[in-house]
């Protein structure tokens, strides 16, 4: 049976698409990230046309100041950030509205079937898990999705959405005791 070929990291596509204009690396890098995005711009604009629009600008970005993006410290968090504030400028402009808060942002997760080892997971789990995630409130679903689905680190979170690491741990600890509770397990956080 044929091994599937691992993903480059984020920073070595970064290296890649910057030092060698390599259209190989910023296409796997697009696979890589485009639905995460699509789903935060979704969240903000309510039309998944329109953030689909958004994330292809942000990446069209990116290939044309390819040859700066090397100085940019974590990509995937510089492009969640530019995705979220064109996504919240476009959201005014459509809601004629002049802020929008992170507890307006209604995320959607991707399905939980993504590897063998959670398919495993009965359906019955499966439709508890997937409640209990679609009950929680907007911010801690939110958060939820970015630290455990986009694996994106709690400072990077924090920056993303302008709160504290505090904020983000908070919410987390908040999505964990719904969904374990729903699942009816009893909820430990960790000393």
């Amino acid at each position: 049976m044929p091994t599937k070929k691992p993903h480059k990291s984020i920073k070595d596509l970064q290296r890649q698409i910057a030092v060698y204009e390599d259209e190989a690396a910023y296409k796997e890098l697009f696979f890589l990230l485009f639905n995460s995005l699509t789903r935060f711009a979704t969240g903000i604009v309510q039309s998944k046309e329109i953030a689909e629009e958004i994330v292809s600008d942000v990446f069209m970005g990116i290939w044309t100041d390819r040859a700066k993006i090397n100085a940019i410290e974590d990509l995937q968090l510089y492009m969640f950030i530019a995705v979220k504030n064109n996504s919240i400028r476009k959201a005014k402009q459509l809601h004629k509205r002049s802020a929008i808060s992170i507890d307006e942002i209604d995320v959607e997760m991707e399905s939980v079937y993504q590897n063998p080892e959670q398919r495993l997971i009965s359906d019955e789990s499966v439709s508890r898990i997937e409640a209990a995630i679609n009950h929680l409130p907007q911010r801690a679903r939110l958060i939820f999705k970015l630290a455990k689905e986009d694996k994106m680190r709690y400072k990077d979170i924090a920056v993303l959405l302008n709160i504290s690491v505090k904020t983000v741990d908070n919410q987390l600890a908040i999505a964990l005791k719904k969904i374990t509770t729903a699942l009816g397990v009893p909820f430990r956080k960790k000393s």
